[in-house]
């Protein structure tokens, strides 16, 4: 759990980081956005932003002091960024999820690991 005040790190900062970054105010938490594109709408609404690279590693750390905990706002993430934040901070859903879902083929093989019914 969060306390207020905390800083929600978010990798994007497309519409889906905007919302986040707008519900986590109404809790008391901040967003940090990091986001290589300059005009991202999530930019507008965060208590701080970082425009970097996603590989870029130098931002990926100073990024990591600055916040709490790291999220994500979609899927395009690299699954290395994720990785490289995850040896600072938490880093939730986690970097294994974050590369499941970038494969299509391997996250229907791992729902129907767990017994769910998917289409062929």
């Amino acid at each position: 759990m969060l306390a207020p005040g905390a800083t929600i790190g978010i990798l994007g900062g497309g519409q889906l980081a905007r919302m986040l970054a707008l519900a986590g105010a109404r809790l008391g938490l901040k967003a940090h956005v990091f986001s290589p594109v300059a005009d991202d709408p999530a930019f507008d609404v965060c208590a701080a932003r970082t425009q970097a690279d996603f590989n870029d590693e130098a931002a990926l750390a100073e990024f990591a002091e600055a916040v709490d905990v790291v999220t994500y706002e979609f899927e395009n993430v690299p699954a290395r960024t994720a990785q490289v934040l995850e040896a600072h901070r938490p880093v939730r859903p986690n970097p294994r999820a974050l590369a499941l879902t970038q494969d299509r083929l391997i996250e229907k093989q791992f729902v129907q690991s767990l017994g769910i019914a998917t289409a062929d």
